[in-house]
């Protein structure tokens, strides 16, 4: 079975069309926004619909969806308490 962190990173990829980027490349803890993947509004939205989707969370409000997509270890401790899952 995959890590959630593994996943969120495939996801990201897939999601996005990062055809440059392999998800092993993405670290953990560096920002999906800013520097880190230079990801921007557009970006974030389409994630948190797919996020929402996939796990049957919500994400509420634009301030819950900055903090929880600030990097893929975040991201994976966000989704694991919303869901139970262990990562």
């Amino acid at each position: 079975m995959k890590s959630l962190h593994q996943e969120l990173k495939e996801l990201i990829v897939e999601t996005l069309n990062l055809e440059d980027i392999n998800p092993a490349d993405i670290p953990d803890n560096e920002p999906l926004f800013g520097q880190g993947l230079d990801l921007d509004s557009i970006d974030a939205l389409e994630l948190v619909l797919k996020l929402e989707k996939k796990y049957g969370i919500k994400i509420g409000s634009s301030e819950e969806s900055r903090k929880a997509l600030a990097s893929v270890d975040v991201l994976a401790q966000y989704i694991a308490s919303k869901t139970g899952q262990n990562n």
